[in-house]
């Protein structure tokens, strides 16, 4: 991890309304749709995994290589790059500077990459299949502990998830709550309908809370991958943690965020800005 040229107030002199901006507009499309703040967040959570922060899954496909909007995990479920691209366009005539900074104090000055990975994308998130061994094992290589890894888990508070990623759990497993899966396959049959989707948290889906992590302690986990986090395992202390007290949960979400958006950033003349977040200059 290198950040040695990232800081929280990089563009104070070049930019100083840069946060306000971000703000407001991701504000604006949160007011306008309830899922506009989990596009945003299911963006951060699955793309800083990959190559770090590089805004790497922002770019389209083009003659040289293939992008990682249609890798596997991101495919229907990814959205909001048009909310990315608003931002972009107020920041560009407001500051005629570059973007940066969630919602938390993150350390700001990282640039765009050059180059996107499809094969990438596909084999560095986390697969919705993988057992508690290979989530720690994931994660573990960039350098996250269980406990970081359950709490970026969190971030399926919001969102929702493509049927075929969970219609094995539904029909061939038992560590599931019987009346969920039972809602639940109304809305994902055994055969089609792949690309209907479903909330992780169908309790309070366009709310970031807790309640996923309750959900999990009653077997109501929608992936395999969010079950096997209180499966018996060694992530069920964190995960009752987590249920049962919000506050720390948000406090080690941010803290796991922050860390995450500093893996391996670009910084110096390393990369570009991107004058269109979704192409090279």
């Amino acid at each position: 991890m290198n950040s040695a040229q990232l800081t929280s107030n990089f563009y104070n002199s070049s930019c100083p309304n840069v946060l306000s901006i971000i703000k407001t507009t991701v504000n604006s499309a949160i007011a306008r749709v309830s899922w506009g703040l989990l596009c945003f967040v299911f963006i951060s959570t699955t793309a800083l995994l990959m190559q770090g922060c590089d805004a790497s899954v922002l770019l389209d496909d083009t003659s040289s290589f293939t992008g990682e909007k249609t890798a596997n995990p991101n495919s229907g479920s990814i959205r909001g790059f048009d909310v990315i691209d608003t931002i972009k366009t107020q920041v560009e005539l407001s500051c005629a500077a570059i973007l940066g900074g969630p919602s938390w104090t993150v350390l700001l000055g990282r640039r765009d990459s050059t180059t996107a990975s499809l094969s990438t994308a596909n084999s560095d998130i986390p697969a919705p299949t993988l057992n508690l061994s290979g989530l720690i094992s994931s994660f573990s290589n960039k350098g996250f502990n269980s406990r970081e890894m359950v709490a970026l888990s969190g971030s399926h508070t919001i969102g929702q998830a493509r049927c075929t990623t969970f219609r094995d759990r539904l029909y061939n497993e038992t560590d599931i709550n019987a009346s969920f899966a039972t809602s639940v396959k109304s809305n994902c049959p055994q055969s089609g309908s792949d690309n209907d989707i479903s909330p992780l948290d169908t309790t309070s889906p366009t709310t970031f809370d807790n309640i996923y992590y309750k959900n999990l302690r009653i077997q109501k986990g929608l992936l395999h991958s969010d079950q096997q986090l209180s499966s018996g395992g060694s992530t069920d202390s964190i995960v009752n943690t987590y249920s049962s007290n919000s506050a720390t949960f948000f406090t080690d979400f941010a803290n796991a965020m922050v860390k995450m958006g500093n893996l391996s950033p670009l910084t110096g003349t390393n990369g570009q800005i991107r004058k269109n977040c979704r192409k090279t200059n």
